[in-house]
């Protein structure tokens, strides 16, 4: 048969069955998506500045798209709140792949403003003595540079500067935003890849210490794969036995109200195999970015060797969008196997509270014992995630809209003490900086008093709201043993707290440079919330309370 026979053959198919006919074209919420679009589009700007403005001028441009994209996209929030969209208007936009509630914009508004309290960090120039005449920042000279080698010396001496930074931060923000918002399982996936990439990359730019940071990014790389590949497999098991990939079809399978049922599906959801192991992948990889155990050994690794500024943003941001993500699977997806998840989690929370802080009483390293600190604070929310009411899901965005700022907030104190080799990380080196300069201790107590959970500071506010919702969803024993592991963690808060206005300060001890007005903002908006929030909470735990409803 010739080709033009076949050829018409097809065609005359074709406009038989007229599939060209069904396709519809796509409907887009622009007005909704507008504050994920406005930082994906600072993003692509900050890529072309690094390709045609000149070296000298990029530092400055950088900042100022990045700055302007977070503060439009969190306005773009305000707005949308204003309108209703996170209680009566709350819906389906994109197709049904994006989530637009209460819950959603609630943590994009708290990812927004703790990324741009972080970008402050990340601009800061004048911690390091000028090299050569030029004022230095946290990253690298020239990333492609081998550590110690000849091109790395010039790139220095020339004065070059990591200004990607900005773009890799603000791609890794638009994947934070689109991760607790995710309604269908592809686009959480594509979120997560978008966030995690950029900072496997941030996690490698260290200035000093250079292979220590590209140490801690290969292994943040490794263990992330392996955690992404679970996540994946998990995906590809659940759509097996729901025939879909949107939260919502997979809920109405799990819990046997869905509709049309074919023949295939009746197949496989008569498959629990399928559903468990497919449910027990996915919140493994979203446990592995909490930084829960079993999946917390990337913490300490990656947040001491990262460039500080870089461990204070993903401690803090991350943390909001995995918690996000994790409470939508959990609360829409998988509502109808509650009696299944719950028994593990009450077993991860527990584990998680008692190893994060049992372990961070042996640390000497103040970053390691920051991040074994953040372990214990993932499972502590986790109380929260277990309680399962509405109440729970309040305390939990209140806990993490509070810890987020603490958190930024002591890593840059971190950032500023420091010595020859840049920054003076061990506690020995602590000893006596409350005598040395009383502000920064006075500041550094605040934050570490907060992360203790004493009362008047936002760390008691945000661990009494997550310990009461869970005790009020029948986890009371869960709560006895957050009780238990505070008290523990406390002790290590305090034990700091001690070191530096008790002990003697050591003569050839680290200084404490005097920052910039970006990175002094980035440590007093940490100061304000954490006070704030622990005095008078009332109305953010009503805005929590509002802002806690899913849509399904």
């Amino acid at each position: 048969m010739s080709a033009s026979a076949v050829h018409s053959l097809w065609t005359t198919a074709a406009t038989a069955a007229d599939p060209i006919a069904k396709i519809d074209a796509p409907k887009i919420e622009y007005g909704q998506l507008s504050p994920v679009l406005i930082v994906l589009g600072a993003a692509i700007i900050g890529i072309l500045v690094e390709a045609f403005v000149p070296r000298r001028s990029r530092y400055y441009a950088q900042m100022f798209v990045s700055a302007v994209a977070l503060i439009a996209a969190f306005a773009a929030i305000v707005a949308l709140a204003a309108g209703g969209y996170g209680t009566t208007k709350a819906g389906i936009a994109a197709m049904g792949a994006v989530a637009v509630d209460g819950p959603a914009l609630f943590l994009q508004g708290t990812i927004l403003l703790t990324s741009l309290v972080g970008l402050f960090t990340f601009a800061e120039r004048r911690l390091d003595p000028e090299v050569h005449g030029n004022r230095v920042d946290s990253f690298a000279a020239q990333a492609a540079a081998v550590p110690g080698s000849e091109s790395e010396q010039k790139a220095v001496k020339a004065g070059f500067t990591t200004t990607e930074v900005f773009p890799l931060l603000l791609f890794a923000v638009a994947g934070m935003l689109v991760f607790p918002a995710a309604n269908d399982l592809l686009t959480l996936f594509v979120a997560l890849e978008v966030f995690s990439l950029p900072l496997y990359l941030l996690c490698a730019l260290a200035r000093r210490k250079r292979l220590m940071s590209q140490e801690a990014a290969v292994k943040y790389f490794l263990l992330g794969a392996f955690a992404s590949a679970f996540t994946l497999f998990g995906i590809a098991l659940l759509y097996g036995y729901a025939g879909s990939m949107s939260y919502g079809t997979i809920a109405q399978v799990v819990d046997g109200t869905v509709q049309n049922v074919t023949p295939a599906l009746a197949d496989t959801m008569g498959n629990d195999a399928l559903l468990l192991v497919g449910s027990a992948l996915i919140v493994m990889g979203l446990l592995f970015k909490v930084g829960a155990v079993p999946f917390h050994m990337w913490t300490p690794d990656v947040y001491q060797g990262a460039p500080t500024p870089v461990t204070g943003f993903m401690a803090a941001a991350t943390k909001v969008a995995a918690f996000g993500a994790l409470l939508r699977i959990l609360y829409v997806v998988l509502p109808g196997l509650r009696w299944d998840w719950r028994p593990v989690m009450w077993g991860v929370a527990i584990v998680t509270m008692l190893a994060g802080a049992i372990v961070a009483i042996t640390q000497t390293d103040i970053k390691r014992l920051l991040a074994y600190s953040s372990i214990a604070h993932a499972g502590f929310i986790l109380a929260g995630v277990i309680a399962t009411t509405p109440e729970g899901i309040s305390s939990v965005l209140f806990y993490l809209a509070a810890y987020s700022f603490v958190t930024i907030g002591a890593f840059a104190v971190v950032t500023l003490v420091r010595d020859a080799g840049g920054e003076a990380t061990h506690l020995s080196k602590w000893a006596g900086l409350g005598r040395r300069s009383p502000l920064v201790a006075a500041v550094f107590a605040v934050f570490l008093l907060a992360f203790a959970g004493i009362p008047l500071t936002s760390g008691f506010s945000g661990k009494f709201a997550v310990f009461k919702a869970a005790a009020e969803g029948g986890a009371a024993p869960l709560v006895v043993i957050g009780v238990i592991s505070s008290a523990i963690a406390a002790f290590f808060y305090i034990r700091v707290i001690v070191l530096m206005f008790f002990s003697e300060p050591r003569p050839e001890g680290p200084t404490v440079a005097v920052p910039s007005p970006l990175t002094m903002t980035a440590i007093g908006v940490g100061v304000a919330v954490t006070v704030v929030l622990g005095v008078a909470p009332q109305y953010f735990l009503d805005l929590a309370g509002q802002a806690g409803v899913f849509v399904r």
